[in-house]
Parts: structure tokens; C-alpha cells; sequence
């Protein structure tokens, strides 16, 4: 039979008890504390990931459609109309050949607006007005987008000339990123400016070159 004295000596005093649970818990908290930095860093990564993937693409996008546009018909505050191309060689304007770049009336969002109708008629450069406007309600019901910048604010738009005769678009805006606003620029020259196809009062498309 095992002495009593004998038990007692293999068992822990209440000192080495506490002492033993104050480690366990600096340890516990010290994981705890790497378990969330951790978690923060890769919800930070996370989110810079994507918001760098999507202004990548926002600025290809933008930039390539500036770019390759034949004419920008119609410049304002908030948007801007281009001639993307004339992809049927009538040497007009038809109202599918139209995109728009509107940032909104509180300048919170980047839309790129595509026009789609059977008929596909010819609009006159001085017909084209803003998105805002619906003027094109008389051509097709519904314009249809895609968003490129989901989430910005304080989009300003600029350009070296006011429509038909520019040649240079700027857009600015300021985007949300890991806790920080940051600004970001798109900035755009077109290719190769169709303004042999203005009249001599820059108001009209003409059937021939100048």
C-alpha cells in the first residue's frame, strides 16, 4: 500500500498550479493575437488583390476604348459619347456604333454604356446628348452597362478639348482601399482622330472626306 505522504509529494502545489496556468494563458493569447494578425493580413491582401485587379482592368478597358474610338461626340461634366467605330463603312454615325463613360450625378461610379438596337438608324452628331438626358429612349428602350469601378467616388472627367475636336480624356477618382481613400488616374489618347469627317463648322458628320 502506497504511503499517503507518497501521493501527496507526486501531485502539483497550488503555486505550480498558478504558475502553470499564467503560462498557458500568455501562450493561448499570444496564438490568439497571431491568429487575427494573420487574418487581418490576409483579409488586407485579400482586398488589395481584387481592388488592383479591377483598376487593371478598368484602366484597359477605359484606356482601349478612348484609344481605338474613331470620334468623341459629345463631352460634359459627369460623361462623355464616342463614335467607337464605323463598323457598317457608311461613313455615319449609327446609333449602336455609340458607348458612353458616365460617371453619375454624384460622380460615385464608373458605367460604360452600350447602345443596342435591330435597326441600328443613323443619328446626327448634333443629336447626341448626354446619358442623363435619354435622348436615346427614341431609339432603342433600354442602355445597358458594365461596371468596371463598382465602388469610387469623386470621379472627375477631363479632356484637352470639348467634343468633336478631342483628342485627350483624363479620368480621376478616388477608391477605398485596406482602410485608406487612394487616387487613381485613366488617362487616354485617341489613336487616330477622324476629324477629316467634320464639316468645316465641326457640327455635322460629312458623306466625303474634306
Amino acid at each position: 500500500m502506497q504511503n499517503p505522504k507518497q501521493v501527496y509529494e507526486k501531485g502539483f502545489t497550488l503555486v505550480e498550479l498558478l504558475v502553470a496556468l499564467s503560462v498557458a494563458s500568455i501562450v493561448f493569447t499570444a496564438v490568439a493575437t497571431l491568429a487575427y494578425a494573420l487574418s487581418t493580413a490576409n483579409d488586407s491582401t485579400r482586398d488589395t488583390s481584387q481592388k488592383q485587379a479591377q483598376l487593371r482592368y478598368a484602366t484597359l478597358r477605359i484606356s482601349e476604348l478612348v484609344r481605338n474610338c474613331t470620334l468623341i461626340c459629345k463631352t460634359g461634366g459627369t460623361d462623355f459619347a464616342m463614335w467607337s467605330a464605323d463598323d457598317n463603312s457608311n461613313g455615319q454615325i449609327n446609333i449602336n456604333e455609340l458607348v458612353y463613360i458616365d460617371t453619375g450625378t454624384n460622380q460615385d461610379h464608373i458605367r460604360i454604356y452600350k447602345c443596342n438596337n435591330s435597326s441600328n438608324p443613323e443619328v446626327t452628331l448634333s443629336e447626341i446628348d448626354s446619358v442623363g438626358t435619354s435622348w436615346w429612349l427614341g431609339y432603342y428602350d433600354i442602355a445597358t452597362y458594365t461596371e468596371p469601378v463598382a465602388e469610387c467616388s469623386n470621379v472627375q472627367v477631363s479632356f484637352d478639348e470639348a467634343a468633336p475636336l478631342t483628342k485627350f480624356v483624363s479620368i480621376s477618382f478616388d477608391i477605398f482601399e485596406n482602410g485608406v481613400i487612394r487616387q487613381w488616374q485613366i488617362n487616354s489618347a485617341l489613336r487616330s482622330w477622324a476629324g477629316h469627317l467634320l464639316n468645316i463648322t465641326n457640327d455635322a458628320i460629312v458623306s466625303d472626306d474634306d
